[in-house]
């Protein structure tokens, strides 16, 4: 199997203006320990991805648009080739960024939205306007003909919001809608006790198959769910239906559950590369290494791309090759990242008695 990397998530600030109650980033407005990088070294960040793979590239934070060069990256980045996107929580979003939106080659955009009402999402954020912010932020995309997705987010405090924000998403005009089941790491770490529960998380997931194979309009895709995959192939089975999900033009694309350090990876403001944006260990740093170099050669993602050597019902299970488990959540909650997927009911066939 090829791994290649299709999409980049890049941290070029670690400043935010808000204070999510899920963030692995920092919630400060200065820089505190982990400095923005120079344009300069962006532009040697760039050419030597662009020199190896042709990946979407997410500007992501904290929030990049606090950062003045956003847009010189942007444009960098897309002269030479690379499909930038950017990610934000909408925000600082204003008529005037709108246009350096797309003067900048920018083709996606990301908007957080983690609540269908003020009270919902404010609370998520931990900010009073966010969710006006975000509102607002849609409606001058809409207007400046700027295509853009919503991630959401959900932990207990939010869940029973779901249907409603994904009706939301579809009012506002997003061209997709991603949802995020939490992974704690970061600030994340501190909300154990607010996961979704493993029942929960079951029925989500079949909630998001029945509503999904009667979208049409919008790309629906749950994000951090790799069990997801092995629920369709379950469904398909028990219907004989052969229900294919659709694609984005811009999203890593294929049928399976966790591509991280396979198909995607996150590129901290500190030069670290990191599985994906829940994943707190390195498996190199770019201010030491070349970008292909710790692609291709990381012992973390050599053992990540190793399936058969995942441990518990992951080892064994049948659909270890389109679901995977989420790595990340392995490694948060077992402190090993080969450890099998602690959030997955599904009991494999050969540990049935």
């Amino acid at each position: 199997m090829k791994f290649e990397a299709k999409w980049i998530a890049w941290e070029i600030t670690r400043r935010c203006n808000l204070k999510c109650v899920h963030c692995r980033s920092s919630s400060e407005l200065e820089i505190q320990g982990h400095p923005d990088f120079s344009l300069e070294e962006a532009k040697r960040v760039l050419d030597d991805i662009s020199s190896y793979a042709n990946p979407v590239m997410v500007l992501s934070g904290g929030e990049p648009l606090l950062r003045k060069d956003v847009f010189d990256i942007a444009t960098y980045g897309a002269d030479k080739g690379l499909r930038m996107c950017l990610a934000t929580n909408g925000t600082l979003v204003t008529e005037e960024i709108c246009v350096k939106i797309k003067d900048a080659g920018i083709k996606m955009v990301s908007l957080s939205l983690d609540g269908a009402s003020p009270e919902i999402h404010d609370d998520f954020r931990n900010q009073e306007g966010a969710f006006d912010g975000t509102i607002n932020a849609a409606k001058l995309f809409k207007k400046h003909g700027i295509s853009f997705l919503i991630n959401s987010s959900f932990t207990k405090r939010n869940q029973k919001e779901i249907p409603k924000i994904y009706k939301l998403a579809k009012e506002l005009g997003a061209t997709a809608w991603y949802m995020f089941m939490i992974v704690p790491t970061g600030r994340g770490e501190d909300i154990m006790e607010e996961l979704v529960s493993m029942e929960d998380y079951e029925d989500v997931l079949e909630w998001h198959y029945d509503m999904e194979k009667e979208e049409e309009d919008m790309l629906v895709r749950p994000t951090c769910a790799p069990s997801y995959y092995r629920i369709v192939l379950q469904k398909n089975k028990e219907s004989g239906d052969d229900f294919k999900r659709r694609s984005l033009k811009f999203s890593t694309g294929g049928s399976k559950g966790c591509l991280a350090g396979q198909l995607i990876c996150l590129i901290d403001v500190d030069g670290n590369v990191l599985p994906c944006s829940y994943f707190p260990k390195s498996a190199g740093n770019i201010r030491e290494k070349s970008f292909q170099d710790i692609w291709e050669n990381s012992k973390l993602f050599h053992d990540m791309r190793d399936f058969k050597s995942y441990k518990g019902r992951c080892g064994a299970c049948e659909y270890v090759n389109v679901c995977g488990g989420c790595r990340a959540r392995a490694y948060a909650i077992h402190g090993d990242y080969m450890a099998e997927e602690p959030f997955c009911s599904h009991v494999p066939m050969k540990l049935q008695k």
